[in-house]
């Protein structure tokens, strides 16, 4: 019996150790952070990486079942990420304009934990936020662009004093609710410590700059359905440009995966 026991275990220290043990309701690890997972049922075709708002959780972004759905039911992996607790109890939020966690790094190895563990192509990754996970979507695409395949902010864009340019051309779709009074379209202040939020469409002017565009005016409008959308083609090869207005408020709305995922995967 001692002899059969030593046995099993030296076939088990030969087996393969497993993946990762995480998802679902299980948080996983980096060395910075922390994140929640969802898987599609066959191998993922990508991954939406999505960032909560202010004082926001991952966990919260998981509550969103329209956008899980739609993400996992075209066969793509979502990974809610989470920023730094703020303390007292008052949620997490992300350190885009410095100051807190090295952002770029947490992401960094975010993607690679995906790619390598969970078998996520790593040319297949969209970020996408919604408002101040908006704002840092903004900040990484301005200052890595080549960090995800694309980038896809929702109600955040950047803050004053603006960026004077990115690093590069980039993949971005932004959308915005036309009726948003916490991010209004023309940006606001904040109380009285001087913080101010960026001018939206002075945002995509910088991007129009950084993706080499060749004209100011959009090359397509269309006004059909829930969301009037203007994009750019006529810039560097390779990038795209995309912006989307829809009626309501300071949300993510309703079909803005399933919209955003069509143009992620067009994209050249």
């Amino acid at each position: 019996m001692m002899l059969l026991r030593h046995l099993l275990l030296c076939l088990s220290l030969l087996l393969p150790l497993p993946a990762f043990a995480c998802g679902g309701t299980e948080f996983c690890a980096t060395s910075t952070g922390r994140y929640l997972l969802s898987l599609p049922d066959g191998p993922p075709q990508g991954a939406v990486v999505f960032l909560h708002g202010h004082g926001g959780s991952a966990e919260g972004s998981m509550r969103n079942r329209e956008m899980a759905e739609a993400v996992l039911g075209r066969g793509y992996a979502l990974a809610a990420a989470e920023g730094m607790p703020r303390g007292r109890g008052n949620g997490n939020s992300w350190a885009f304009r410095g100051g807190g966690r090295d952002e770029p790094g947490y992401f960094a190895e975010l993607f690679t934990q995906l790619a390598e563990r969970h078998g996520v192509p790593r040319d297949r990754i969209l970020m996408a936020g919604f408002s101040a996970g908006g704002f840092m979507t903004s900040y990484l695409a301005c200052a890595e662009p080549g960090i995800a395949r694309g980038f896809a902010p929702v109600s955040g864009g950047f803050w004053r004093p603006m960026p004077e340019s990115c690093a590069g051309p980039v993949r971005l779709f932004h959308t915005h609710g036309w009726s948003d009074r916490t991010v209004p379209l023309e940006g606001r202040y904040l109380g009285n410590a001087g913080a101010a939020q960026g001018d939206i469409f002075a945002g995509m002017e910088l991007w129009r700059q950084a993706n080499g565009c060749d004209a100011m005016r959009p090359d397509q409008i269309t006004a059909e359905g829930p969301f009037w959308r203007r994009s750019w083609t006529g810039c560097t090869p390779g990038s795209s440009l995309e912006f989307a207005l829809f009626p309501g408020g300071h949300m993510v709305p309703p079909g803005w995966a399933g919209m955003v995922l069509d143009w992620f995967e067009a994209l050249p």
